[in-house]
C-alpha cells in the first residue's frame, strides 16, 4: 500500500493527467482501513465506461496493452525504483525457480520425476536461459526500473467505446524489475491463441501478427528509455518468462501441487507440457520475431 501512495504522489505532481487507479484515502489519511477484527479493507475508485478482457483475441489489443506497460514504465522512469518495498521476492528470479526444479527433481515425488523425464530433461536442457538472467543482473546497460511484474491482458483498462487502453490495474505487484519481466508476460500470454490451460497443444503457435503489435506499442512508448542492448533482449524476454512458468508448473508437480491449484489430476503436469510446447514453437520462430524486432 506505500508503494500504491508513493506512486500516486509522483503521478500527482509529475504526470497528473495520467490515470492513475489508487486506492481512495480515508479520513485517517491512510490508503486502507482496518476494522475491528484486524481485516484490512481498500476501496478503489470506480472508471466508468471502460472494461477488462480475459483473453487476446485481436492484434490491436495487444498493441494497446502493451502500449499501457510501457507508458506506466516510461512515465515512472524518474522515480527511484529502488524507493519501492518488495512485495513478492524472487517473483522473477528465473535463477531460483531453476534451483527448486533442481531441487524439487531430488525431493519432490519419485513416480511423477519418473514419468516426466521428457519434460525434465528438456527444462534442463535449456538452463543456459537463467545463465542469461544472471549475466543480465551484472550489467550496467539493464536498468532497474518500476515494472508491473503480471502484464496480462486482463490488467489493463480499455475503453468502451473505443477500444483504446486507458491504464493498468492491479497494481500490487509492481516493484523494481527489469523491462522484459513485463515483455516476457505480454509474449507468454498474448502471442498464443490459447492459454496455459490448453490441454491440446496442436493448437499451440505463435502469432506473428501480435508480436508485431507487442513491439509497436511497447517500443512506441520505451525505445527512448531503453538501451540498445535492452532492446537486443526483447525476443529473450518471451523464452525467459516461457521457461520460468514450465518450472514452476513442473516443479509444482512434482512437489504433489502444493503452489498452483488444481481441478483434476495432473493438471500442472498438462501445464508444464503446454509451456514447454510453447517455448518449443516460440525458439524456432526465434530468428522471424528478430526480424519483426529489426525492421
Amino acid at each position: 500500500m506505500d508503494n500504491c501512495s508513493q506512486l500516486s504522489d509522483f503521478f500527482k505532481t509529475n504526470h497528473p493527467d495520467y490515470l492513475f487507479v489508487a486506492p481512495l484515502i480515508n479520513f485517517k489519511h491512510r490508503n486502507y482501513v482496518i476494522d475491528e477484527e484486524n481485516n484490512y479493507f481498500r476501496l478503489f475508485p470506480f472508471v466508468k465506461n471502460s472494461y477488462t478482457c480475459n483473453s487476446v483475441s485481436k492484434p490491436r489489443q495487444a498493441f494497446e496493452a502493451a502500449k499501457q506497460f510501457g507508458k506506466f514504465t516510461s512515465l515512472l522512469s524518474r522515480f527511484d525504483a529502488t524507493k519501492l518495498h518488495i512485495t513478492l521476492p524472487d517473483f522473477h528470479n528465473l535463477t531460483l525457480r531453476l534451483e527448486q526444479f533442481k531441487s524439487a527433481i531430488q525431493t519432490g515425488n519419485k513416480k511423477r520425476t519418473s514419468d516426466s523425464g521428457e519434460s525434465i530433461d528438456f527444462l534442463l536442457k535449456h538452463a543456459a536461459l537463467a545463465d542469461s538472467f544472471e549475466k543480465i543482473k551484472k550489467n550496467p546497460s539493464f536498468r532497474l526500473r518500476v515494472v508491473h511484474h503480471d502484464a496480462k491482458i486482463n490488467n489493463v483498462l480499455f475503453d468502451i467505446g473505443n477500444d483504446t487502453g486507458l491504464c493498468v490495474i492491479d497494481l500490487d505487484t509492481v516493484m523494481p524489475g527489469y523491462y522484459f519481466s513485463d515483455v516476457g508476460d505480454m509474449l507468454r500470454t498474448y502471442l498464443p491463441p490459447v492459454s496455459e490451460e490448453e490441454s491440446d497443444f496442436s493448437m499451440i503457435a505463435i502469432r506473428d501478427e501480435y508480436f508485431r503489435e507487442i513491439v509497436k506499442g511497447y517500443l512506441g512508448e520505451m525505445k527512448a528509455s531503453l538501451s540498445g542492448e535492452e532492446k537486443e533482449y526483447f525476443v529473450y524476454a518471451g523464452k525467459f518468462a516461457i521457461y520460468m512458468q514450465a518450472l514452476r508448473f513442473l516443479t509444482d508437480y512434482l512437489n504433489e501441487d502444493i503452489y498452483y491449484s488444481i481441478k483434476y489430476k495432473d493438471q500442472n503436469l498438462i501445464r508444464a507440457g503446454n509451456q514447454i510446447e510453447l517455448l518449443r514453437r516460440f525458439i524456432e520462430k526465434e530468428d522471424r520475431l528478430t526480424g519483426i524486432l529489426n525492421a
